[in-house]
């Protein structure tokens, strides 16, 4: 592959990459705000932890039905017109969460229908984090060539970190040397207020990237798809990409179980298991784990960035070697070492000796987590649909993640009241289980093109019916 037509197909993917960049901010922001708007809405209105846990976790009601909306609307109006939409629900979620009071309401005097009125922006938001997490990979899987999709495809959940990351120290940066009164009062709306940068900046620069070939060329718009493929590919090897994707559009029915139920299942499991390991529970709430280990406001947070600064480096281990040694190889290692880490936590939290040594075992939790499951489920998704149903299984996937994520952080608080020692016994459970998962169920993708994975789908359930799982398919 020539070296321009590298830089531009790393450059639209970077574009994408984007739409991770901001769910991991949205999602993150939580973080450092958590705390403040326990005491502004759950302390004033005598709210429950689970009432307090719902707020926490309400955009993730949106990202299900943003989840669910994404193949509907990249089928209908396109990946990149979906994406755009995801920025526009950015932009305002950040500034409507930032300050919830305007129009209706009186800053500083929290009322339970404030607080409706903040979930109701957080949701919002949710559901662009649910459009740009089923389509911004989506959108990568599609436009790039398959000896590099794995390292493309994981670009966007180093985006996701580096956006995680990116908030950390925007948190920190706001709360340090500040007073907690002052956080309570003024911090956590900036908190929540500088998503809005990045939402315009990702809503702008998504008018300079075109739209995916595959998509194109399921509107009849070829003379367009290969406009675009010429770009990525010399013109042989654009003619025959066009060819093999009009093909698989010719020989599908497109309904979502065209090639059975098993492909769908394993789909939704991998978001599952993904969620039910306990991944975002360390994410949303790791300055409150942080100070119940003693440290300080300041200290927890500098000590949640550590955490994010690990979660980069193996994210980018994960996008060297993920075409280099599989998807399979990596899940099972990650499997290994989030179980190994979630047991560690548990032990010392039954054992009641929380300090240094469950900041390490958190880290040797997110470590395995980061250059696995996180980056690898996002690239499966994207590769294992075929073309024409590939918006509508997507979309189910990716919202039952997202519900899936939603009851894992919903209940974490109440689970933590009942025994911190249980709570990561279960996780370390999952991790456990999500390992068992793939050895037997997840086929190997790397190196293939869609199609190429589509022609071995159809084969394996002409040859086989939908009797057997996917892994065992030739």
């Amino acid at each position: 592959m020539k070296k321009n037509k590298t830089i531009y197909i790393v450059l639209i993917t970077l574009v994408a990459t984007l739409g991770g960049l901001l769910f991991g901010y949205d999602t993150a922001v939580i973080s450092g705000a958590e705390g403040s708007l326990q005491n502004y809405f759950a302390d004033n209105l005598n709210l429950s932890s689970l009432v307090h846990g719902l707020t926490v976790s309400s955009a993730l009601i949106g990202c299900i039905i943003g989840g669910l909306l994404s193949g509907y609307f990249a089928t209908r109006f396109g990946r990149k017109r979906t994406l755009i939409l995801a920025a526009v629900l950015f932009l305002f979620s950040a500034l409507g969460s930032a300050y919830p009071e305007l129009l209706f309401f009186t800053a500083g005097e929290p009322s339970y229908a404030l607080l409706l009125l903040f979930n109701v922006y957080r949701i919002i938001g949710g559901i662009g984090v649910g459009l740009a997490s089923a389509v911004s990979p989506m959108y990568i899987g599609e436009i790039a060539p398959s000896h590099i999709r794995g390292r493309l495809v994981s670009l966007n959940q180093f985006a996701i970190i580096f956006g995680m990351l990116v908030v950390y120290f925007v948190n920190w940066g706001i709360a340090k040397g500040q007073t907690t009164e002052w956080v309570n009062e003024i911090g956590w709306r900036l908190m929540f207020a500088s998503e809005a940068i990045p939402a315009l900046l990702f809503l702008l620069l998504l008018f300079t990237v075109p739209e995916t070939p595959r998509y194109l060329a399921s509107q009849n718009k070829n003379d367009e798809a290969f406009s675009i493929l010429n770009k990525i590919y010399d013109k042989t090897m654009a003619k025959a990409t066009l060819y093999e994707i009009n093909n698989s559009f010719d020989t599908q029915k497109g309904k979502l179980f065209s090639f059975g139920v098993s492909i769908v299942v394993v789909g939704i499991l991998l978001s599952v298991f993904q969620q039910f390991v306990g991944i975002n529970v360390a994410l949303y709430y790791a300055p409150r784990i942080f100070e119940s280990m003693g440290a300080a406001r300041d200290a927890s947070m500098f000590q949640t960035i550590i955490m994010g600064l690990v979660n980069v480096i193996f994210t980018v281990i994960a996008i060297l070697t993920v075409d280099k040694f599989g998807r399979k190889p990596l899940l099972i290692i990650g499997s290994i070492g989030m179980t190994v880490g979630m047991f560690g936590v548990a032990g010392l939290a039954y054992a009641n000796a929380i300090g240094i040594a469950t900041l390490i075992f958190i880290i040797i939790y997110t470590a395995s987590f980061m250059m696995s499951w996180g980056p690898i489920v996002w690239v499966l998704i994207s590769e294992i649909f075929p073309n024409k149903i590939r918006g509508q299984a997507v979309a189910i996937a990716v919202a039952a993640q997202w519900a899936a994520n939603y009851f894992i952080s919903s209940t974490y608080p109440m689970m933590m009241e009942f025994s911190g020692g249980f709570t990561y016994t279960f996780y370390g459970v999952m991790s456990i289980l999500s390992g068992l998962f793939v050895w037997k169920f997840v086929p190997e993708t790397k190196g293939k093109s869609l199609e190429q994975l589509e022609m071995r789908l159809r084969r394996g359930k002409d040859e086989k019916g939908d009797h057997k799982p996917i892994a065992q398919s030739k």
